[in-house]
Formats: C-alpha cells, sequence, structure tokens
C-alpha cells in the first residue's frame, strides 16, 4: 500500500485547499493513478477547477494553476476565456442550460435588401455558470436565468461579441457525449420561401450547388415551378 491524498468532504470548485479538508488515504500499490497527490505540501493552499467526492483521491488536473484566483476565474483554462451573455426563456432552451452544457451558438444577421441569414459561429461551446451558479442542480431541474458564462478560445470571444452587435443569437443545447463539429452553410430567407441556393464563386470557378428537385404547382391554367433542396447530401 502507498499514501495518496484525497478529500475527508465533499468539496465544489473554487475550495481552497486547507489543512482540514485533506487527508491521507492507504491505496494499492498495484493499481497506480497516475497524476495523483501524494503529498498534502502539493496540494495545500491550491484551488480545486473540479468538483471532488469524499475520500476521492486528489490529481494534478484538479486543480488551477499557482496564483489563480478564488471563485468562477479558477475553472478557466490557460488560453481559454470565460464570457457572460444575457438569455430570455427562449435562448437559454427553456431553462435547460446548466453549467457543463454544450451549446452550438446561432447568428442571425440582416444583410443587403432587407435579407436575414442565419450561420452556425460556435460549435461545442461549454456552458461555465448559470446565473451564478457554477456546478449544475443535482436533480436536473430547469431553471430560467438572465445571463450564462461560455468558456471561449479568445477567437471565439471576438466572434461572439461581433454577432451579438450585428444581429441576434440563439443557442442549441448539444447531446454531452457528441463531440462533432459540422461544416454547415448558411441558410437565408430567400430559401426558406422557396428560392434556390446561391452558388458561391471560388478562385473565379463556380462551386457545384448542392441538388436540388423541382415542384410544379398549378392552378387552374397558370402554374408555377420552385426548387428545393432532394436531401441526398
Amino acid at each position: 500500500m502507498k499514501k495518496l491524498i484525497s478529500a475527508t468532504v465533499a468539496l465544489a470548485p473554487g475550495t481552497p485547499i486547507t489543512e482540514e479538508n485533506i487527508t491521507e488515504i492507504d491505496w494499492p500499490e498495484s493499481v497506480p493513478l497516475e497524476g495523483a497527490i501524494t503529498k498534502k505540501e502539493d496540494a495545500l493552499k491550491r484551488v480545486l477547477i473540479y468538483s471532488v467526492a469524499a475520500k476521492q483521491p486528489l490529481f494534478e488536473h484538479d486543480f488551477a494553476e499557482a496564483g489563480s484566483s478564488l471563485g468562477l476565474s479558477a475553472k478557466i483554462p490557460d488560453g481559454m476565456r470565460a464570457t457572460a451573455i444575457r438569455v430570455n426563456e427562449v435562448n437559454n432552451v427553456a431553462g435547460f442550460l446548466n453549467p457543463g452544457s454544450k451549446v452550438d451558438v446561432l447568428a442571425t444577421l440582416r444583410g443587403e435588401n432587407n435579407q436575414s441569414s442565419t450561420r452556425t459561429v460556435l460549435q461545442n461551446i461549454q456552458v461555465l455558470a448559470a446565473g451564478n451558479k457554477t456546478e449544475p442542480d443535482p436533480s436536473g431541474k430547469p431553471e430560467n436565468v438572465s445571463v450564462i458564462t461560455l468558456l471561449v478560445t479568445p477567437e471565439d470571444s471576438q466572434k461572439l461579441a461581433l454577432a451579438q452587435q450585428q444581429g441576434t443569437i440563439q443557442f442549441v443545447l448539444r447531446n454531452g457525449g457528441d463531440q462533432t463539429k459540422m461544416d454547415t452553410a448558411p441558410v437565408s430567407s430567400a430559401e426558406l420561401q422557396g428560392a434556390p441556393r446561391v452558388v458561391p464563386r471560388v478562385a473565379g470557378r463556380r462551386v457545384a450547388a448542392l441538388p436540388t428537385i423541382s415542384v410544379e404547382t398549378v392552378a387552374g391554367t397558370k402554374s408555377s415551378v420552385a426548387k428545393f433542396p432532394d436531401g441526398s447530401e
């Protein structure tokens, strides 16, 4: 057996480690735990990033870097940023955006000729806090809040700020285990009215348009034709 350092009680993110909330436990050497803390002095006065259960061994990755302040900032990894977004009951997904949730961010922008378009600007973004809570409700009860905080890269924080200034944003809740990022094309208001997708030019060449189907509507002696994506891609 060998000694490992564990929490004496359940500890929340942002908790500073003291002599009172850690202890030594025996652990079999035949079951190695990479990164586990083996000395009290390696944990004291450091701040937790993640929740830790009572009697759970402490690991290096559980802690913020030395010098990090308490509270929400302790949960922000190096190189990342936290940005707060005002929300309502609709883009808060009816109160189901909880700390730890993953979302995509959609931006709707108004362009020329009063035409709008919606595109996915950020994908697989973590909700860091909902209101002033950094931990989800244990019962999973939805709660409407006026502000959520997202964990983003510096570049993504710029995209988010611009999207808020130039249009409106909407959050789309993801499955927490789904890490896929999809290449989605913007959707315009003209397309919703049946207009064909505009084909962009790249280096002077036309890019192949998506396959479409034509639907002819006949009313008496008049007929009209509308084109829609055929759904094969």
